[in-house]
């Protein structure tokens, strides 16, 4: 069982309530925010394996603002953002992705994809993590080597 906690960033009730009760589902633990401040406040304090992110939320900042301020931030750069938003068109995915976003997902979409992308992101950044640790060493042995 995977336990794991996601962010789920939405202001729609009903669309985020499907994503919690499936991503749950399947195993995950669940933070939500339905703005950016609330996102940014839950990231800080629990700072969650991943975050799925609507691009259109409500006040002055938008999901992307999100994602180019998380991915600025040296403490909370590497965690895993899908964004999960009805923008759909060619530009906008660029645009999504340019900001930091490590997978897009356009709305509709099917709880089945949803989960897809999770694990995979999720494994993908394990993978990411253990390759950092053997470098490290390979890197202190090289190095050890030397002297």
């Amino acid at each position: 069982m995977n336990t794991e906690t996601i962010l789920v960033v939405e202001d729609e009730p009903a669309i985020r309530e499907m994503i919690v009760t499936t991503l749950e589902m399947s195993g995950f633990e669940c933070l939500q925010a339905e703005d950016v401040n609330d996102a940014h406040n839950q990231v800080v304090d629990h700072r969650p394996a991943m975050i799925l992110l609507d691009w259109m939320l409500p006040g002055n900042q938008s999901g992307i603002d999100l994602c180019r301020r998380l991915k600025k931030d040296e403490m909370l750069s590497e965690i895993p953002i899908i964004m999960l938003t009805a923008r759909g068109e060619e530009d906008n995915k660029v645009q999504g992705l340019d900001a930091g976003a490590d997978d897009y997902i356009t709305k509709p979409f099917s709880t089945t994809i949803l989960l897809s992308h999770s694990r995979l992101e999720s494994w993908s950044h394990e993978l990411k993590r253990y390759f950092a640790v053997v470098v490290f060493y390979l890197v202190k042995n090289l190095l050890r080597q030397k002297v």
